[in-house]
């Protein structure tokens, strides 16, 4: 398996640079599935007998593993290269479909928990960090754009897999079609079983082309200095271990899990908060399901866009910027849909549309602010440590909003008012993070590495 290893993945010269994108894509396009669970939840209720909670757990456990797995493995990524990551991540994420399949068609829901979210979380971490440090590397007068066109697909996932999954089941299901109807457990079955073989050729796919810059290599043109000449863009780097020691580490830690406590409030609960908004006197919603359908595809949209255009913006205004407009004006939105986001449906999709712009855009920017301020050396090992904020944010921003909204009355039955606690209190995270923002300086030069050639990197990784 020598043809997995580091040294095995390094461009020739004159290899164009933008080959590397697509194999990076080809990894978040599938591995951003996770966010389309959605599609196959009721007919998993059913299948199952179970309740919402016992299936969400699934999706929960994924997300909590991909925070868990890229901090424990994101020194292992960095150290053995991008190629053997996104191989092992392949083949963790289409056997966790495969583990799954088994327990739907034997009905033993532990299998689903332990395949999908626990097999599957850990190959969603490793692939979700594997391309990061090494795009990086390859755009490094464009950070922020390198990024975004990965991370991008994570986000864009669920808009291919939403509507191929439904597909499948209309193909898979003999009784599909009628009204009222779910798809049965063999169907999803037969999807999860699909979804292993597809998943698997691409993200391979991804593996074979990916390749990381020789030692020295920088774009033509590019003048190092332009970039460093930035407050917060250090030259010198700083080890995973030593990162989580400073106090700049903690304060980004805080801005994401707050930027994504808050994005999380709306898509959590997304179709039923635009009907209750517009709930009339006699319980009938002016929204119809079909409707907030069609919102929930546009927050994708949203979501998958501001991943590009807002980390594209912070390679000119700076991330420290960008993200004070992440939070600053996001706790300004949000004060306004709690206020007013029920006096025009135009008003609050345009404000859920943004906000959520804004939650994509801060996965996406994060990795070029930990390479401005702690260097390209273990980037993608320090990106890892940084995930367990999206793990704490993917449990704390459902269980916020969802605690108010049980307090406030029974589904089906709530209004534009109901939400208001819940919506202010992620103002108040917003502002959180906000100052935990304006708190972030360059890092202490006693975390700095000493001085080391290119070529001394995969020895000092090991020694971190």
């Amino acid at each position: 398996m020598g043809w997995l290893d580091r040294e095995h993945t390094v461009a020739p010269p004159g290899f164009n640079r933008w080959l590397i994108p697509p194999a990076a894509l080809a990894v978040h396009l599938c591995i951003g599935q996770a966010y389309a669970t959605s599609v196959y939840k009721t007919a998993l209720v059913e299948h199952f007998d179970a309740s919402l909670t016992e299936i969400g757990i699934i999706f929960s456990i994924a997300i909590v593993m991909l925070g868990l797995s890229a901090a424990v493995f994101g020194t292992w990524v960095d150290t053995n290269g991008p190629r053997k990551a996104m191989f092992t991540a392949a083949l963790l994420w289409s056997g966790g479909f495969l583990v799954g399949a088994a327990g739907i068609f034997t009905e033993q829901l532990w299998l689903v928990y332990l395949g999908y979210g626990v097999i599957g979380g850990i190959g969603l971490g490793i692939g979700y960090i594997s391309p990061v440090s090494t795009l990086i590397k390859w755009f490094p007068d464009r950070p922020g754009l390198a990024t975004g066109m990965a991370i991008m697909g994570f986000g864009g996932g669920a808009l291919i897999a939403s509507p191929l999954s439904a597909a499948l089941l209309n193909i898979y299901d003999p009784e599909s079609g009628g009204q009222g109807w779910v798809a049965s457990g063999d169907a999803v079955g037969k999807l999860f079983l699909t979804l292993a073989v597809v998943y698997l050729a691409y993200m391979l796919f991804g593996a074979f082309t990916i390749k990381v810059p020789a030692d020295g290599w920088k774009p033509e043109g590019f003048d190092p200095s332009t970039v460093t000449k930035k407050a917060l863009v250090t030259t010198n780097h700083v080890s995973a271990n030593n990162a989580i020691r400073t106090r700049q580490f903690w304060l980004v830690w805080i801005v994401l899990f707050c930027n994504v406590t808050a994005g999380i409030g709306i898509l959590e609960q997304a179709a039923p908060m635009i009907q209750d908004f517009f709930r009339q006197a006699d319980g009938a919603s002016l929204v119809t399901a079909g409707v907030a359908g069609g919102f929930v595809g546009l927050l994708s949209i949203g979501n998958m866009g501001g991943r590009f255009v807002w980390s594209t913006t912070s390679d000119v205004v700076g991330r420290k910027r960008i993200y004070m407009i992440y939070l600053g004006v996001g706790a300004v939105l949000y004060t306004v849909l709690a206020l007013f986001g029920s006096s025009s449906t135009l008003l609050f999709v345009l404000l859920a549309f943004v906000i959520i712009s804004f939650y994509g855009g801060g996965f996406a920017t994060v990795p070029a602010y930990l390479r401005d301020l702690f260097g390209t050396f273990q980037v993608g090992a320090i990106h890892g440590r940084l995930l367990t904020a999206w793990s704490a944010a993917g449990i704390a921003g459902p269980l916020i909003v969802n605690a108010f909204l049980d307090a406030q009355g029974t589904p089906g039955e709530l209004t534009a008012q109901a939400y208001q606690p819940a919506l202010l209190t992620m103002v108040g995270l917003l502002v959180v993070g906000f100052v935990a923002n304006l708190l972030v300086k360059p890092v202490d030069a006693r975390y700095h590495e000493p001085d080391t050639a290119p070529s001394d990197t995969k020895a000092l990784a090991k020694e971190a």
